[in-house]
């Protein structure tokens, strides 16, 4: 699990916030290049709405991800996020076979600790997407300590 499912946890604690933030989704990345249907994400998401009703799942295999951003094709999950357009979003925690998480954080954890939003390298590169996304979550009026860089 990662993406808007962590930063918002970290954001609304160092915010202060006893509510947690409504999360637009829950993403679930898994990476799986004998399966890369859409119909095996839709059917997790399907198990997953049974298992915890009301929570809004995003499953998406990143063995297929690049195929629709435009990239070239990741080597597994943790290679996906390299990808993302801003820094503070590039996490994720995963959950081995022995139930024993670990982070996934290729750009590290500063930006995120420290409420700072800058491109990425693959941000950098797409520069109008980055800027679009920033101004479409509108981090800021949710909490105003954050920090946005631009390119």
């Amino acid at each position: 699990m990662g993406a808007g499912f962590i930063r918002s946890a970290v954001w609304d604690a160092l915010h202060g916030f006893h509510e947690p933030t409504p999360l637009a989704d829950v993403d679930v990345l898994y990476f799986d290049s004998s399966d890369m249907a859409r119909a095996r994400e839709a059917a997790i998401e399907a198990t997953l709405a049974t298992v915890m009703t009301g929570v809004p799942w995003s499953v998406h295999n990143q063995a297929r991800m690049h195929l629709r951003n435009g990239d070239a094709h990741y080597a597994n999950t943790a290679d996906a996020l390299r990808y993302w357009l801003e820094t503070p979003t590039a996490v994720a925690i995963r959950i081995d076979e022995q139930s024993s998480p670990s982070l996934l954080a290729p750009f590290g954890t500063d930006d995120l600790i420290e409420m700072v939003c800058r491109p990425t390298p693959r941000g950098r590169e797409k520069p109008e997407e980055y800027r679009q996304r920033v101004s479409e979550k509108n981090w800021r009026a949710r909490w105003p300590l954050v920090r946005i860089f631009d390119l």
